[in-house]
């Protein structure tokens, strides 16, 4: 088996869907630990000034993540925060143009 890598994920919520998408946000990690795809390393969550939810998490193996996008109940998970949010990058955030970003813990 691979060695294990840490991801980032980032939401922006659509306009008006940002405490929906924290509630679905609720079961993903848990999703994602009860299909044995990520490491118990405890989940970091923050939130940029623009409301982009950012996820860092660690997941067990390369494999694993191709294992997640065979997983109906991950991709269920996933179809429902894509619907609410756009997924985005690390660059589009403000605080990503500064040495030291900062970021409010969720």
């Amino acid at each position: 088996m691979s060695s294990s890598l840490v991801f980032m994920a980032l939401y922006r919520p659509h306009p008006g869907k940002a405490e929906e998408l924290k509630e679905v946000l609720k079961v993903h990690i848990p999703t994602l630990r009860k299909e044995e795809l990520i490491t118990n390393r405890e989940l970091l969550s923050l939130q940029a000034e623009d409301g982009t939810i950012i996820e860092i998490a660690e997941w067990r193996s390369t494999e694993a993540i191709e294992k997640a996008h065979q997983s109906a109940a991950v991709m269920a998970v996933w179809d429902k925060i894509g619907s609410l949010s756009e997924l985005t990058s690390l660059s589009s955030l403000a605080e990503a143009q500064e040495r030291f970003p900062n970021f409010k813990p969720l």
